[in-house]
């Protein structure tokens, strides 16, 4: 499911791996919660306005208060969340017309169907008790409509839904975070998700959990294109620019938060640590957004940035806000947001090495391709501490520094490998990029990438300001916070109970101690890089 976008030894930079692919409104009254809809509704009841409504009424929540993760996740959840059939490719499909909406505000919905008629439920992603969802509200019978084929935009390759509008949803009282809407269509058709992100009007004194959509739709192939192949496979039919005006291709409709992301949200819910909730698209557009802040959390996979995103971020790390990289392969695309014909930052532009031809830089407007390439070179280690090294790699990581505080509970023991916790890419610490110091290497994995040596790094990093930043040095650190097997091949990359035992452990004690306020100020880092890395980058330790 993998492919590789580049070959980097052709390009003028350093040779990095430059990366691959991988992995009329319609209204009803509220039903009983049940897992499918019913037959389609009389033509009267089809014309009744939709009322959004809470199955299980939620405490009155405006958004402009700390939001109390530890009441929402006490209530009862909601098991049956997980689609069970899929259905046909075009069963059902659709999309909502903006990635976040505050508390209250409606959502207009773009749904396809080849069922007469169809439901929405929205459930909340958490943790209720390992339920990991609740429902918070379900739409009436909705009429079902077919929607036409992709449009694709001839001069950037972009595919996009020239569809009519047929929901619209009052989020008034669902509480801020992370949202799957399901859609049921009618006969046991198919089923799929809609994310959405209800955000948070403030992330100060909270820990600040962002969405990777731009990420989410770079590797989205719906309509036959994504940023890195089109639909002749090859590379120079790819999109330059992607739209978030259509569904998700993968069967689940739920772009990649389930994998990279959910695991993450279930964990820091459980712990009741105070949270707010925005996708990257809010960081860039909101400059206030991050103020007072105890941390960023970045997920599994994040790598499509705008240079707006990654200035916010860097002033709040700055300013004492603490930063967690939990996967890897993050701030490494350097994108620009625009409009689409449903509203603004609804397009996500990179040309990647194409960049010349982009007529926003022929603007004056930054190089969209990757951040630490020319003409403006921008190493995303001057941000997070480590540096992109590399895809595939399928390896185990290795404890270093197992006296670290952010090991405590681990049990783990230097030396100590948990197999296949390294992949599918992986960052390391490379001083002879710009690189905030002290850096302390807490895991030094040996992997072999393409046939070259080289290592994956666990690292701490304290900041002059007072922030503290930590950064896994893989991709499956998200993934494996679920791991609970004997690490069956074919089974969750071979994941077992130690590796799940081991990421919940230092994800928990990340998030408790950057919580708290400036990490690095109580626990500064030791730096060890000269343990690992000469002056050259060369590796100099085990």
């Amino acid at each position: 499911m993998t492919q590789r976008d580049d070959d980097p030894a052709a390009t003028a930079d350093p040779p990095f791996p430059e990366r691959r692919r991988i992995l009329g409104l319609a209204a009803a009254a509220l039903v009983p919660a049940g897992p499918w809809p019913g037959r389609p509704p009389a033509e009267a009841e089809a014309e009744t306005q939709a009322q959004p409504q809470a199955p299980t009424p939620a405490p009155a929540h405006s958004g402009d208060q700390p939001f109390d993760v530890r009441a929402e996740n006490a209530r009862p959840g909601s098991p049956d969340w997980r689609i069970v059939h899929a259905g046909a490719p075009r069963a059902i499909e659709g999309f909502a017309e903006r990635t976040s909406v505050r508390p209250g505000e409606p959502v207009a919905m773009r749904v396809s169907t080849t069922a007469a008629s169809y439901t929405i439920s929205a459930y909340r992603m958490g943790w209720y008790g390992g339920a990991k969802a609740r429902l918070v509200w379900r739409s009436g019978l909705l009429p079902g409509l077919l929607q036409p084929a992709a449009r694709v935009e001839p001069a950037t390759r972009t595919a996009y839904c020239d569809w009519k509008r047929t929901a619209q949803v009052d989020t008034a009282g669902w509480p801020e975070g992370c949202y799957l809407l399901r859609l049921d269509a009618a006969d046991r058709a198919g089923q799929r998700y809609v994310p959405l992100t209800l955000r948070s009007a403030s992330a100060a004194g909270r820990m600040l959990v962002v969405n990777s959509v731009a990420t989410w739709q770079a590797y989205n192939r719906w309509g036959g294109i994504d940023l890195y192949r089109g639909r002749s496979g090859r590379k120079d039919s790819r999109s330059l620019a992607v739209s978030f005006d259509r569904p998700y291709l993968n069967r689940n409709g739920a772009g990649q938060y389930l994998v990279y992301e959910a695991p993450l949200v279930a964990l820091a819910e459980r712990l009741g640590l105070p949270l707010a909730y925005a996708t990257g698209v809010d960081v860039a557009r909101e400059p206030r957004l991050l103020a007072g802040a105890s941390a960023v959390l970045s997920p599994g996979h994040d790598e499509y940035w705008s240079p707006q995103q990654r200035r916010h971020v860097a002033a709040a790390r700055d300013s004492g806000t603490n930063l967690a990289v939990l996967g890897a392969n993050c701030c490494y695309r350097r994108v620009r947001f625009e409009p689409s014909a449903l509203g603004t930052d609804r397009i996500v532009v990179c040309y990647k090495e194409d960049y010349a031809e982009d007529p926003g830089f022929r603007r004056g407007l930054p190089p969209t391709n990757d951040y630490r390439r020319r003409p403006v070179p921008e190493p995303e280690s001057s941000l997070l501490g480590v540096l992109y090294a590399g895809y595939p790699v399928d390896a185990p990581l290795v404890v270093s520094r197992p006296e670290h505080w952010l090991l405590e509970g681990t049990g783990a023991r230097r030396g100590d490998a948990f197999p296949h916790l390294v992949g599918v890419e992986f960052d390391r610490v490379d001083p002879t990029r710009p690189t905030p110091r002290p850096v302390e290497i807490l895991a030094h994995s040996p992997v072999v990438c393409k046939g070259r040596l080289s290592h994956a790094d666990m690292a701490y990093c304290s900041l002059p300001g007072g922030a503290g930043l930590f950064a896994t040095g893989t991709m499956r650190w998200v993934e494996a916070l679920e791991a609970t097997g004997t690490g069956r091949r074919g089974v969750n990359h071979g994941l077992d109970g130690r590796a799940g035992h081991f990421t919940r452990t230092v994800t928990a004690n990340v998030l408790r101690a950057f919580a708290r306020g400036p990490a690095g100020t109580a626990w500064p880092a030791l730096d060890n890089v000269g343990d690992y890395y000469g002056r050259d980058g060369a590796p100099v330790g085990p």
